[in-house]
Protein backbone atom coordinates (compact mmCIF):
# COMPACT_ATOMS: atom_id res chain seq x y z
CA UNK A 1 0.00 0.00 0.00
CA UNK A 2 1.70 3.56 -1.12
CA UNK A 3 1.40 6.25 1.23
CA UNK A 4 -1.44 8.33 -0.52
CA UNK A 5 -3.41 5.35 0.32
CA UNK A 6 -2.48 4.48 4.11
CA UNK A 7 -3.12 8.52 4.65
CA UNK A 8 -6.57 8.07 2.81
CA UNK A 9 -6.96 5.49 5.10
CA UNK A 10 -6.15 7.64 7.99
CA UNK A 11 -8.26 10.23 7.29
CA UNK A 12 -11.18 8.25 6.61
CA UNK A 13 -10.41 6.81 10.54
CA UNK A 14 -10.82 10.17 11.24
CA UNK A 15 -7.17 11.07 12.12
CA UNK A 16 -7.28 14.89 12.44
CA UNK A 17 -3.32 15.18 10.95
CA UNK A 18 -3.96 13.10 8.51
CA UNK A 19 -5.21 15.79 5.72
CA UNK A 20 -2.27 18.22 6.26
CA UNK A 21 0.08 14.75 5.42
CA UNK A 22 -2.02 14.48 2.15
CA UNK A 23 -1.98 18.09 0.55
CA UNK A 24 1.58 17.93 -0.03
CA UNK A 25 1.96 14.59 -1.59
CA UNK A 26 -0.81 15.20 -3.81
CA UNK A 27 -0.24 19.22 -4.58
CA UNK A 28 1.72 18.82 -7.63
CA UNK A 29 -0.64 16.09 -9.12
CA UNK A 30 -3.48 17.74 -8.60
CA UNK A 31 -2.22 21.37 -9.59
CA UNK A 32 -1.06 20.08 -13.07
CA UNK A 33 -4.66 19.00 -13.69
CA UNK A 34 -6.40 22.37 -12.61
CA UNK A 35 -3.52 24.23 -14.51
CA UNK A 36 -3.95 22.13 -17.89
CA UNK A 37 -7.68 23.10 -17.27
CA UNK A 38 -7.22 26.39 -17.40
CA UNK A 39 -4.32 27.06 -19.49
CA UNK A 40 -6.16 27.83 -22.12
CA UNK A 41 -9.51 29.88 -20.86
CA UNK A 42 -10.38 33.26 -22.51
CA UNK A 43 -8.90 36.30 -21.41
CA UNK A 44 -10.39 37.45 -17.96
CA UNK A 45 -10.99 33.84 -16.47
CA UNK A 46 -10.79 34.85 -12.61
CA UNK A 47 -10.38 31.58 -11.57
CA UNK A 48 -6.46 30.19 -10.56
CA UNK A 49 -5.40 26.97 -11.11
CA UNK A 50 -4.31 27.61 -7.31
CA UNK A 51 -7.94 28.16 -6.45
CA UNK A 52 -9.50 24.80 -8.45
CA UNK A 53 -6.71 22.95 -6.60
CA UNK A 54 -7.53 24.42 -3.19
CA UNK A 55 -11.44 24.29 -3.53
CA UNK A 56 -11.01 20.96 -5.09
CA UNK A 57 -8.96 19.33 -2.26
CA UNK A 58 -11.34 21.20 0.51
CA UNK A 59 -14.33 19.43 -0.82
CA UNK A 60 -12.51 15.97 -0.85
CA UNK A 61 -11.46 16.08 2.80
CA UNK A 62 -12.94 18.77 4.94
CA UNK A 63 -16.71 18.78 6.29
CA UNK A 64 -19.07 15.72 4.70
CA UNK A 65 -16.82 14.70 1.94
CA UNK A 66 -14.19 13.59 4.50
CA UNK A 67 -16.78 10.76 5.63
CA UNK A 68 -16.04 9.04 1.97
CA UNK A 69 -13.59 6.42 1.48
CA UNK A 70 -11.30 6.41 -1.45
CA UNK A 71 -9.71 2.77 -2.07
CA UNK A 72 -6.43 4.24 -3.62
CA UNK A 73 -4.82 6.94 -5.20
CA UNK A 74 -6.31 6.42 -8.37
CA UNK A 75 -9.39 6.35 -6.71
CA UNK A 76 -8.39 9.52 -4.75
CA UNK A 77 -7.94 11.43 -8.12
CA UNK A 78 -11.32 10.18 -9.64
CA UNK A 79 -13.01 12.16 -7.05
CA UNK A 80 -10.65 15.16 -7.63
CA UNK A 81 -11.96 14.98 -11.26
CA UNK A 82 -14.80 15.18 -10.55
CA UNK A 83 -14.95 17.94 -7.75
CA UNK A 84 -12.71 19.89 -10.41
CA UNK A 85 -15.17 19.36 -13.03
CA UNK A 86 -18.28 20.49 -10.58
CA UNK A 87 -16.25 23.55 -9.71
CA UNK A 88 -16.13 24.62 -13.33
CA UNK A 89 -19.60 23.66 -14.41
CA UNK A 90 -20.62 26.20 -11.52
CA UNK A 91 -18.07 28.62 -11.96
CA UNK A 92 -19.85 29.02 -15.74
CA UNK A 93 -23.31 28.29 -14.33
CA UNK A 94 -22.40 31.66 -12.31
CA UNK A 95 -21.27 33.41 -16.02
CA UNK A 96 -24.23 32.08 -17.61
CA UNK A 97 -26.77 34.34 -15.13
CA UNK A 98 -24.60 37.11 -15.63
CA UNK A 99 -25.00 37.19 -19.36
CA UNK A 100 -28.65 36.73 -19.02
CA UNK A 101 -29.10 33.62 -21.58
CA UNK A 102 -27.11 32.51 -24.36
CA UNK A 103 -27.60 29.96 -26.78
CA UNK A 104 -26.54 26.46 -27.13
CA UNK A 105 -23.86 26.13 -29.47
CA UNK A 106 -22.44 22.67 -30.86
CA UNK A 107 -19.82 20.91 -28.81
CA UNK A 108 -17.32 19.02 -30.57
CA UNK A 109 -15.46 16.55 -28.67
CA UNK A 110 -12.71 15.78 -31.63
CA UNK A 111 -11.06 19.50 -30.32
CA UNK A 112 -7.99 19.04 -28.90
CA UNK A 113 -8.66 20.35 -25.79
CA UNK A 114 -12.71 21.25 -25.46
CA UNK A 115 -12.96 22.20 -21.93
CA UNK A 116 -10.82 25.13 -21.60
CA UNK A 117 -12.16 26.77 -24.74
CA UNK A 118 -15.46 26.24 -24.19
CA UNK A 119 -18.45 28.82 -23.59
CA UNK A 120 -20.18 28.27 -20.52
CA UNK A 121 -23.24 27.36 -22.30
CA UNK A 122 -21.19 24.52 -23.57
CA UNK A 123 -19.49 23.60 -20.19
CA UNK A 124 -23.35 23.48 -18.51
CA UNK A 125 -24.56 21.69 -21.88
CA UNK A 126 -21.95 19.04 -21.43
CA UNK A 127 -22.65 18.56 -18.03
CA UNK A 128 -26.76 17.98 -18.35
CA UNK A 129 -25.49 15.33 -21.40
CA UNK A 130 -23.01 14.16 -18.89
CA UNK A 131 -25.75 12.84 -16.15
CA UNK A 132 -28.26 11.55 -18.94
CA UNK A 133 -25.03 9.12 -20.20
CA UNK A 134 -24.35 8.36 -16.55
CA UNK A 135 -27.71 7.24 -16.43
CA UNK A 136 -27.42 4.55 -19.15
CA UNK A 137 -23.64 4.08 -18.70
CA UNK A 138 -22.10 5.16 -15.52
CA UNK A 139 -19.00 4.20 -16.21
CA UNK A 140 -18.78 6.12 -19.91
CA UNK A 141 -19.49 8.74 -17.76
CA UNK A 142 -16.64 8.69 -15.25
CA UNK A 143 -14.15 7.89 -18.68
CA UNK A 144 -15.47 11.25 -19.92
CA UNK A 145 -14.98 13.10 -16.61
CA UNK A 146 -11.62 11.68 -16.61
CA UNK A 147 -10.58 12.40 -20.13
CA UNK A 148 -12.36 15.69 -20.49
CA UNK A 149 -11.65 17.85 -16.83
CA UNK A 150 -8.66 15.95 -16.04
CA UNK A 151 -6.73 15.48 -18.95
CA UNK A 152 -5.81 12.24 -18.35
CA UNK A 153 -4.68 9.96 -21.02
CA UNK A 154 -6.72 6.87 -22.27
CA UNK A 155 -3.60 4.53 -20.12
CA UNK A 156 -4.32 7.25 -17.28
CA UNK A 157 -8.25 6.80 -16.89
CA UNK A 158 -7.76 2.98 -17.21
CA UNK A 159 -5.65 3.07 -14.59
CA UNK A 160 -8.08 4.81 -12.45
CA UNK A 161 -11.07 3.35 -13.08
CA UNK A 162 -9.45 -0.28 -12.76
CA UNK A 163 -10.04 -1.14 -16.23
CA UNK A 164 -8.16 -2.64 -19.00
CA UNK A 165 -7.28 -0.34 -21.99
CA UNK A 166 -9.59 -2.06 -24.20
CA UNK A 167 -12.24 -2.16 -22.32
CA UNK A 168 -11.86 1.91 -21.68
CA UNK A 169 -11.38 2.49 -25.67
CA UNK A 170 -14.73 1.03 -26.07
CA UNK A 171 -16.44 3.16 -23.14
CA UNK A 172 -14.68 5.99 -24.66
CA UNK A 173 -15.53 5.23 -28.44
CA UNK A 174 -19.41 5.47 -27.15
CA UNK A 175 -19.07 8.00 -24.93
CA UNK A 176 -17.80 10.12 -27.95
CA UNK A 177 -20.42 9.18 -29.94
CA UNK A 178 -23.22 9.29 -27.53
CA UNK A 179 -22.35 12.48 -26.47
CA UNK A 180 -21.98 13.72 -30.47
CA UNK A 181 -25.53 12.49 -31.10
CA UNK A 182 -26.62 13.87 -27.63
CA UNK A 183 -25.43 17.71 -28.03
CA UNK A 184 -25.37 17.75 -31.53
CA UNK A 185 -28.96 19.61 -31.04
CA UNK A 186 -27.70 22.31 -29.11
Amino acid sequence: MNEVTQILNAIERGDPSAAEQLLPLVYEELRKLAAAKLAQEKPGQTLQATALVHEAYLRLVDGAAATQSWDHRGHFFAAAAEAMRRILVDVARRKQAEIHGGGRRRFDLDDADPISRASPERIIALDDALAKLADEDSTASELVKLRLFAGLSLEESAAALGLSRATVYRHWTYARAWLRAELSDR
